[in-house]
């Protein structure tokens, strides 16, 4: 191998380990936890498609990430969620895990506001980072 080509390999590897670092999610257990979210969520592709059938109580949750939130056609979301895309909020894997956590918390930190109502009641900082891989990986763009 020349060391221009050494060099080149190097630099590639460098510049993969960023992604790398991210991806410690298990998406298979992240699909394995998504059963604490199917009491309300389901994954239902455009087409129809059950990818992870679930109930019909919170929106669908297929290509939520990547989504503005309070933005999908059909569902009534709360008064905070709406404001809360209309201000700019898009899901991404980090503040779906944080949102999780303690939906009223994050609704209302990103709004500055006191105190907020959602419709998410369920909490948990348990496996939500494998289950916001799992939603990327059974997304539009995958």
């Amino acid at each position: 191998m020349t060391r221009l080509a050494a060099l080149a390999t190097v630099a590639l590897a460098v510049l993969a380990l960023p992604a790398l670092a991210d991806d410690h999610a298990d998406i298979e257990a992240g699909k394995k936890n998504f059963n604490k979210c199917k009491a309300c969520h389901s994954i239902t592709a455009p087409d129809g498609t059950k990818i992870f059938a679930g109930g019909p109580v919170g929106p669908n949750l297929y290509g939520v990430i990547g989504r503005t939130a309070g933005s999908l056609d059909g569902y009534k979301y709360s008064t905070a969620m709406m404001e809360a895309g209309e201000k700019g909020l898009v899901w991404d894997q980090d503040n779906i895990v944080t949102y999780v956590a303690d939906p009223k918390k994050f609704l209302a930190e990103f709004l500055d506001v006191q105190k907020v109502t959602t419709k998410m009641t369920f909490r948990t900082n348990k496996g939500v980072d494998d289950i916001a891989a799992y939603l990327v990986s059974v997304g539009p763009q995958n």
